[in-house]
């Protein structure tokens, strides 16, 4: 599926590493009121997008304890097509 960020397209992920997590907020997004926390690099500290702490609507349960990392954030390695 096609996740939309702050800064453009985002992927949704079952887990992360070497991640920090802010603390949840309430943000109205796209599909509705979610509790959602900001996630940042351990090592640089840069914003990389969020993770659903809870949805509010039975629809959107399913990115409960999920994460979005924006595409603009995601470094390309050699090797990836």
């Amino acid at each position: 599926q096609s996740f939309q960020g702050s800064h453009g397209r985002a992927y949704l992920f079952n887990s992360v590493v070497n991640v920090g997590c802010g603390p949840a907020e309430q943000r109205l997004l796209l599909t509705g009121l979610h509790s959602v926390a900001d996630i940042f690099c351990q090592s640089c500290k840069t914003t990389l997008g969020w993770k659903y702490e809870q949805a509010f609507e039975s629809s959107q349960k399913y990115k409960e304890g999920k994460f979005i990392i924006e595409m603009s954030h995601m470094v390309k390695d050699n090797g990836w097509d």
